[in-house]
Formats: C-alpha cells, structure tokens, sequence
C-alpha cells in the first residue's frame, strides 16, 4: 500500500513522523493505522490510512470489506488498555479514596485469602501482586463475568511472596485493578472511565464498548512484522521457550483464560477487561496522555503534579517473572527501557501486545497514540510503533 492511502496533518518538523507512517504500510505490511501525536496540549500529528478492517477481502455482518480507515475509527488496543486502569486507581488516590499503601484486603475482604493480606495497592499498579496465573484457567464465559473472574482471582495462593518481585499480570490485571475500582466507588471500571476520564476530555476511548460505537471499529488479523530499522523483532532463545512451555509462568500468565474469545466479537468488544480489551481512537490515546502530564486543549488535566511524579517512579525494575526480560515499571506504567523503548528517560506509558502504543514524555511535552488493526508477534515492542517513536525523537529534538 502507498503513500497515497495516508490523509490527515502534521505540524512543521513533524514530517519525519508522516515518513515513518507511510513507510509502514509501504515496508512493514501496515493494513489500517493512525498514528496522533500532542505536543505541549496540542495536536501537531494526526494521521490514519488503509482499510478499517484487517481481513477487508469479504463483507462482515454486512460492512463494507474495503470501507476506509477514517479519522475517527477506533480499534482494539489490548495491554495498551492497563495505562487507562492504571490512572483510575490513581486518580481514586489523587481524591484520597484510594491509599496506595493500604493492603487490597482492606477494599476486598475476600482477596486476603492464601497470605494475599500482604498485598498492597502499589503492588498491582507495579505487577508485584504475585498472582499473574491461575491455577484453573478461567473459560470464556468466566472470563466475561466481572464477578466470577474476580471471585477467581481473590481465591488464588500467589506465585512468590507478594511485594518482593515482579512479573507481568497479563490478564489478571483486569479483575485486580476493576473490582478495586468497583469496591471503592459502587461502579464498574468502564462506567468510571466514561464518566471521569473519557467523557469530560471528549476521547475516543472505552472500556466496554457501547453499542451505539459499534460501527467505527475494525477488525483484527494477525501481521507478520518484518525486521524494520535494526529493531530486533526475533525474540531471545529463552523468551521463546517461556511462551511454548505450557508449564511455565509466561504460558500460564496468557492462558489465564482459555480458549481466548474472539477480540473481533461484539461479546468481547462490550465487555469490561481493563487488562486488554480497551478500544480507542489514535487521538483518544494520545490525548488521553497528554491529560496526564498537563492541560490538553479542552484545558482539562488528569493527574497533579504528584500523581504523575507516581506514575513515573520506578516501582519494579529487572528480570520480569512473567516476560523474563528487563522490565522497567513504575505504578501502572512502563518505563523507557530495552523491553519497550519510548520518547526518552521521562517517558511512561503501555504497549498492546501487537503493536497499539501509548505514552507521555513530560519534559519535551509530548504525548503519543498508535492504533492499528494488523497484530503483529511482538508484547511489548512494534518495529510500525517503534518507527513512529523514533520519528517522533526526531522531530521532538529539531
């Protein structure tokens, strides 16, 4: 595909990032994108191109196969959604109805269970719960069941001594963060992102998509990314091993339901997964992190200044129990790292297992959505995104 399928506007200086975006649909396979960068509040990236729809070969329930990627089409984002979960938590904080340090037992009684008393509120946002796994993977249906996954969840013996170390809740994320959300407030996660983050900055963004949505989101497919740039997408010897053992930790943290439901199903799109089922806008990622470190143009800021110090702080770092690669974690976020490279040493943010990416760098001002409906192998580095990224460094220090 060329360069021509690629509309929309790029401030002066930020052209590299327009390059970098037409490159990956024309070397690296890209199907149907948008790529919105904010700098200092302000968009100065907004771009989108392809087709809506991976697969886009025969009609789906009726829609048009080839319908175009359009400004406002929004897609899946999977782990990208953990960012979104995680500033709930912290703005419950930031309010003084969540402590950080309390133990999550004092939100959720039934959590204590099997030594899980330990277990701090900064312990999730740092992936240092120790329950990753389940013993009993849950079914499809379990998983859709905000109630019997939680329940699931509160009764699982953790994987190490909580708080000692960290490995990567994949998808038990979703039920730690939503039930905490749930017991402090009497709602749902989603209606707590419609009502406090999504709606009052007017952002394409949901947990649990509306059907009233329905319509502007595009389908997935899996993409084979080749090597672009000299990123390395062929993962480690021993990463590869931990995916296909079924027995280890890394296995057991994705499988934790089994068989995944279908991420193109309306099922699953409605559902409340805050660990991976978000859907956004490129622009409703972007300005969702521009909210986080200042005021976006609708003069509205998420987090104060010592919520985003929060954000930001290294909480984990080193060898990751579930990735088994260096991760870098602050509450809730990733940081700049060789696992998942962003803008610079202030950056922090999530990736989507695939390729969606997010993230903010406070001190050049810069915040950063990519959404795309082709799913590459990668979990937490796209070489489409990392492109973009380095684009965006270019521009940023011009």
């Amino acid at each position: 595909m060329d360069g021509a399928a690629v509309h929309g506007t790029v401030a002066d200086g930020f052209e590299p990032v327009r390059d970098a975006f037409v490159r990956n649909f024309a070397a690296l396979g890209e199907r149907g994108a948008g790529v919105v960068v904010y700098r200092d509040g302000r968009p100065v990236v907004d771009l989108w191109g392809g087709v809506r729809d991976f697969d886009g070969t025969e009609p789906v329930d009726g829609a048009d196969p080839a319908a175009p990627w359009e400004r406002g089409t929004a897609q899946v984002v999977r782990s990208a959604t953990k960012g979104v979960a995680a500033a709930a938590l912290l703005l419950l904080h930031q309010r003084g109805e969540l402590d950080l340090d309390a133990p999550v037992g004092a939100y959720w009684p039934e959590f204590k269970a099997h030594g899980k008393d330990r277990v701090l509120v900064r312990h999730v946002l740092a992936h240092r719960a120790g329950v990753p796994a389940l013993d009993r993977p849950l079914t499809p249906e379990q998983a859709l069941d905000p109630d019997a996954a939680a329940a699931a969840v509160a009764a699982q013996a953790p994987f190490w001594e909580p708080g000692t170390d960290h490995g990567y809740h994949a998808h038990t994320y979703s039920w730690l963060t939503g039930e905490l959300v749930r017991r402090v407030t009497g709602r749902s996660i989603r209606d707590f992102v419609a009502d406090e983050i999504a709606g009052p900055l007017g952002l394409g963004l949901w947990i649990g998509l509306p059907a009233s949505e329905a319509g502007r989101v595009g389908r997935l497919g899996r993409l084979d990314v080749p090597t672009a740039g000299g990123l390395r997408t062929r993962p480690k010897p021993q990463v590869s091993e931990a995916y296909r053992d079924p027995a280890s930790l890394t296995r057991r943290a994705f499988d934790v339901v089994s068989p995944f439901p279908d991420e193109n199903s309306a099922a699953y799109r409605s559902a409340v997964l805050p660990a991976s089922n978000g859907i956004a806008t490129a622009g409703g990622l972007a300005g969702f992190y521009a909210s986080l470190i200042g005021e976006v143009d609708s003069g509205t800021r998420l987090f104060d200044p010592s919520t985003l110090a929060l954000a930001r702080a290294e909480a984990s770092a080193g060898a990751d129990r579930v990735l088994v690669v260096h991760t870098r974690l602050g509450l809730g976020y990733m940081l700049h790292g060789g696992a998942s490279p962003l803008l610079g040493a202030e950056s922090f943010g999530h990736p989507g297992r695939g390729g969606a990416l997010g993230f903010a760098d406070p001190g050049a001002g810069i915040a950063f959505g990519y959404v795309t409906n082709g799913m590459g192998k990668g979990v937490t580095a796209d070489a489409r995104a990392q492109g973009l990224v380095r684009a965006v460094r270019v521009a940023a220090a011009a």
